[in-house]
């Protein structure tokens, strides 16, 4: 069965860093979609941030780049099994150099906290109650 998946793309301005930081939160760079402009970090079977720099990533746009430290653009969410693992990734994500980003929100059913990676582009990071996702 087919599997949908999704391609985030995230322009960065020094990729060895960037590769740097998603491989010390734990994800894999996938070599046969990387080279000296782009990275692809494996962070699950159907999710893939490719990382690429500004000027490879101006190729696809017409647009301008935005500043994603002072900008924002995209919030983008990854679910986590557990409150615990929430955390986990978040404080791994400020050793690697990431800052904390907002408030923590605990809704008792649902809990979330979220990180700015190195180029400012906010990672939200969420785990809710799966009897609460049922209904």
């Amino acid at each position: 069965m087919y599997q949908q998946m999704i391609f985030v793309n995230l322009p960065v301005n020094d990729l060895d860093a960037s590769k740097r930081f998603f491989t010390e939160l734990g994800y894999t760079i996938n070599p046969q979609f990387s080279d000296e402009n782009a990275a692809s970090v494996v962070i699950s079977d159907n999710i893939v941030a490719m990382l690429l720099t500004k000027p490879f990533y101006s190729t696809f746009t017409k647009k301008e780049i935005a500043d994603a430290t002072t900008t924002s653009e995209v919030l983008i969410c990854l679910s986590a099994e557990s409150r615990e693992k929430v955390d986990e990734l978040v404080e791994k994500a400020i050793a690697a150099g990431g800052t904390a980003s907002g408030p923590n929100q605990d809704h008792g059913f649902m809990y979330g906290r979220a990180f700015d990676d190195l180029d400012g582009h906010t990672w939200e990071v969420m785990w809710m109650d799966p009897a609460a996702v049922q209904g």
